[in-house]
């Protein structure tokens, strides 16, 4: 237990077997239940699940388990048939740990890379009411990041950029952390199974979590990477993450501004959307008029107007959604000299109206 409240941790493995055991070691031991889903490994990192939850939970008193429905188990090994990927390791730890009826759930990956010490400040938010979701940040000071390489963080921050655009949670950044932990209540209320099974799943939520009006708390983090390998494919990863936040992002203005109630930010999106496309079309085919001798000039300047109307409404669009979603963020901070500075203040719930309660 943990300040009142039951806690449980998934630990998520797919060819981790050098790295799984030492993660389920050092889970704090507050932590009630941790879930060790093994996404079909092909190496041993099952066999190596197995033997350390059968030592940790020889050592641990059958009492620990407080939670609702437990077998008395701390470690709670779970495999997967075939391999499913990473969201759907995630997703089983969920729907496990809501099923036993634990309060708060985070996730922490076998593969080393997320300290235990600080999983404290990964859950308070969710702990304290204050959020329905909390997630680690690695991108907001420069001490934090000394770990990152440059691809790894011109990858994430274009990521971030994107996802800010799906999700509507315009302060939010670092979306690919998943040091994260959520409530049981608010597990309960997403519809898991439209949230992609991929890598993709970290940023997916967060559309989701939104559209919910969940609240979301940001939390900062040192990146901390060690000899792993990550079994990330970068270059199709980032196609098909984009991809598939656009899609959220047309799903989330449908959802919210459209179907729930009409709201002015789908006009000026789509405004935004239509000067930027009919004035780049436009100038590129003036600009060929100009280079084959024929006069484009005219078409140039209303090209430029175009885009320049884009540009403006794109700027209102994204201002309105970010007022409209900023109820919905909640921050924490800590520096380097370990001071946290904390910016939780509740303020109005945001008023959609026409939304489902």
């Amino acid at each position: 237990m943990y300040r009142g409240k039951s806690i449980g941790v998934v630990v998520t493995s797919y060819k981790e077997s050098a790295f799984v055991d030492r993660v389920i070691e050092t889970v704090p031991s507050y932590v009630d239940r941790i879930y060790a889903v093994d996404d079909a490994s092909p190496d041993d990192s099952w066999a190596v699940i197995q033997r350390v939850a059968a030592r940790v939970n020889a050592e641990s008193e059958p009492e620990r388990a407080v939670a609702d429905g437990g077998d008395g188990r701390r470690v709670v090994p779970v495999r997967h048939d075939e391999n499913r990927g990473y969201g759907a390791a995630v997703k089983t730890g969920y729907e496990r740990a809501a099923r036993d009826g634990i309060d708060v759930v985070a996730v922490m990956n076998g593969d080393g890379q997320m300290d235990p010490t600080i999983l404290e400040r990964i859950i308070d938010p969710v702990v304290d009411g204050e959020a329905d979701y909390a997630k680690g940040n690695r991108l907001l000071y420069s001490e934090d990041r000394e770990g990152m390489s440059t691809f790894r963080f011109v990858g994430n921050a274009l990521l971030s950029g994107l996802s800010k655009f799906a999700s509507g949670y315009w302060t939010i950044s670092d979306p690919q952390n998943g040091y994260t932990a959520i409530s049981r209540e608010t597990i309960d209320e997403l519809d898991l199974d439209a949230i992609t099974d991929q890598y993709g799943f970290l940023n997916h939520i967060l559309t989701h979590l939104n559209v919910n009006d969940c609240r979301v708390a940001d939390v900062s983090m040192s990146a901390l990477y060690g000899d792993e390998e990550s079994s990330i494919r970068y270059v199709p990863f980032v196609r098909f993450v984009s991809l598939l936040l656009l899609r959220s992002f047309y799903w989330r203005l449908k959802r919210q501004y459209v179907i729930e109630s009409f709201h002015p930010a789908v006009v000026f999106y789509g405004a935004g959307t239509a000067g930027l496309a009919v004035g780049s079309g436009g100038l590129a085919g003036s600009i060929v008029q100009v280079a084959r001798g024929k006069d484009g000039v005219t078409g140039a300047l209303v090209s430029v107007l175009a885009i320049l109307v884009g540009v403006v409404s794109l700027g209102v669009a994204i201002s309105v959604d970010a007022a409209e979603n900023e109820s919905l963020q909640r921050t924490r901070y800590e520096d380097s000299t370990d001071r946290e500075r904390a910016d939780l203040e509740q303020p109005a719930e945001p008023n959609r109206t026409g939304a489902s309660e």
